[in-house]
């Protein structure tokens, strides 16, 4: 059964008597943030949409003796279903459509001729050896795409599953958070940002991955959730130790002696140090709105 928004509240409403009262009525719901708004969901179960609604109308604030008929039969449920999430986060959604795209056209890295268009320096194949192309050639010639795109290019299917992953958890909590608009501005800032520090620390090479966006978002989320808390940056336990002792590891040189191939520590270095500027900025300003 799916779940319905039976209210939308502006974020500086007081639900907590409410939802005190719905408990104690045994009525199932969820309180999510979206842009801007806190949303009640509640089943779609019968009139239980028009009585919560009524409910709230007359006892805002909560009711210690109020009783609701019924309300112990609802049918629990859970929260919004994938569908819901996906028309939720279209940016999130679209960025993780045109991954999965790329890599099927690019077989996942081995397919060079269709890479070539995406890397950050466009190269030619001469025996054994790949030659770049200068980066001031390539963005005189009007390639300024290949600033961000070779965040879409992916190394095989573990690679991809990944960083596929983590964009579904951590950019969607920035899209439902901030909106669509900012979490696309800052996709594209911190996968420019992650590959030139990468092309500066590596020289010209081929690389690609969400990976230095991840970071970047992780380093977004954790600096903003300092300065202004909310619920939807509320990372699972563990998370952002688990990435930063993934990254320590990197730059020791560990994982790539263990077999994972080469890592792109500058990408994820610059993607983190950018996103926790953009944190710092978003969380004060956030603050500063409180």
């Amino acid at each position: 059964m799916n779940p319905v928004a039976a209210l939308r509240l502006p974020l500086n409403a007081d639900l907590s008597g409410f939802v005190t009262l719905l408990q104690r009525l045994q009525i199932p719901h969820r309180v999510s943030e979206e842009v801007g708004e806190q949303v009640l969901w509640v089943p779609d179960a019968g009139e239980l949409v028009q009585d919560v609604r009524e409910l709230y109308e007359r006892f805002p604030q909560g009711d210690e003796a109020f009783q609701l008929p019924g309300s112990t039969q609802a049918p629990v449920t859970g929260g919004p279903g994938v569908m819901h999430q996906l028309r939720r986060c279209p940016v999130t959604a679209l960025v993780l459509l045109v991954t999965l795209l790329v890599a099927g056209l690019t077989l996942l890295g081995d397919n060079l001729e269709a890479i070539r268009w995406l890397t950050f320096l466009d190269f030619r194949i001469q025996g054994d050896y790949a030659t770049f192309l200068p980066l001031d050639d390539m963005l005189a010639s009007g390639q300024w795409w290949r600033i961000v795109s070779p965040m879409l290019i992916h190394f095989g299917i573990l690679h991809l599953a990944m960083n596929g992953m983590w964009y579904w958890e951590l950019g969607r909590r920035i899209e439902i958070r901030q909106g669509s608009w900012q979490l696309l501005g800052l996709t594209l800032l911190f996968s420019a940002v992650s590959n030139y520090v990468q092309y500066l620390s590596s020289g010209p090479s081929l690389f690609g991955g969400l990976s230095g966006v991840l970071y970047g978002l992780l380093g977004h989320c954790w600096i903003f959730q300092m300065l202004a808390p909310n619920p939807v940056y509320r990372l699972p336990r563990g998370v952002l130790a688990m990435m930063l002792i993934w990254l320590v590891l990197c730059l020791s040189g560990l994982v790539s002696m263990l077999g994972f191939g080469e890592i792109a520590n500058g990408a994820h270095v610059g993607g983190l140090i950018i996103g926790c500027i953009t944190g710092l900025l978003g969380g004060a300003l956030a603050r500063r709105k409180a």
